[in-house]
């Protein structure tokens, strides 16, 4: 077949309609980045020829012999392995950069880039923000993100893992912003220094039980740490809430993505004012609340 293949397709086109069609077929889940199998067979087919682009005329060029089989193969693990794109190529996109990923950390997708390039607006006076804590930072993307667009500020990006902080720092010194977003290994709140921060955002583990469960393979090569928190999802969400307050300044606020659990959240916190944020690019399951509503 691998040989078959070779012979009859020949131009980038060719590819990227084969690719697509044999990820329909195979029942390949898109959510890491593209939403449809045409773009992500684009992605891998200009990945594996060291292409970050190509004009339209360029499309239906004949390619080499080695140039088809190294396509082929990255073609087939995605299929056969079920490895997400962004994992093969190493490279995610969150809030229009580029983030080095692998299966050290989960792939960038929130919701959060949209209100990260908007300045947190209107949820406070970007001019007025000095401090910022990135809680559960993963590849650094949302530290890395409100770091650019709040060059002023500074920015601490927390985790329990050592080996999402080492590919956080990858990406930190990628966007050369080593002086002003400082790593820092903590589980939660527990090594941070008594400090008070004007923003708290968080995209905490809130996957529960059953949702894992019935999550596609693709999300199995993600590091099951950066997922799941308990039975209902909200075992790290409920650390936040009772210890953030302590770590805001008086007119400080708190984001956090709680994805589908946000229905439990609810049920288990009734007496909280929670403000769900909506988004114009789409997502939910983000709230946000004041320091003065969490102390009261």
């Amino acid at each position: 077949m691998n040989a078959l293949v070779i012979e009859e397709l020949q131009t980038l086109a060719d590819f990227v309609r084969w690719g697509a069609s044999q990820f329909n077929e195979a029942g390949v889940h898109f959510g890491h980045g593209t939403n449809n199998a045409i773009d992500e067979a684009i992605v891998l087919v200009l990945h594996a020829l060291h292409l970050p682009s190509i004009p339209e005329t360029l499309w239906h060029t004949r390619l080499t012999r080695q140039e088809k089989q190294k396509i082929y193969r990255l073609l087939q693990r995605r299929i056969c392995e079920r490895i997400p794109a962004a994992y093969l190529t190493n490279e995610a996109w969150f809030a229009n950069l580029s983030f080095y990923v692998d299966s050290r950390v989960l792939i960038p997708r929130s919701p959060l880039a949209e209100l990260i390039e908007q300045q947190f607006s209107p949820w406070v006076n970007a001019e007025n923000v000095s401090q910022v804590l990135d809680l559960c930072t993963g590849s650094g993307c949302i530290a890395i993100a409100t770091a650019l667009a709040l060059p002023w500020a500074r920015v601490d990006a927390s985790d329990i893992s050592n080996d999402a902080l080492a590919v956080a720092a990858r990406n930190v010194s990628r966007h050369h912003l080593s002086e002003q977003v400082q790593l820092i290994q903590s589980d939660m709140f527990a090594n941070l220094v008594e400090k008070r921060y004007d923003i708290i955002v968080s995209n905490p583990p809130y996957v529960d039980a059953q949702e894992f469960a019935a999550l596609p393979l693709e999300y199995r090569h993600e590091p099951r740490l950066g997922l799941t928190a308990g039975e209902d999802g909200l075992i790290f969400v409920k650390h936040i809430l009772q210890h953030a307050a302590n770590y805001l300044t008086p007119q400080g606020i708190l984001i956090v993505e709680v994805g589908a659990s946000a229905e439990a959240l609810i049920a288990e916190f009734p007496h909280l004012p929670f403000t769900w944020l909506d988004f114009k690019r789409g997502g939910d399951g983000v709230f946000l609340l004041t320091a003065e509503q969490l102390k009261s």
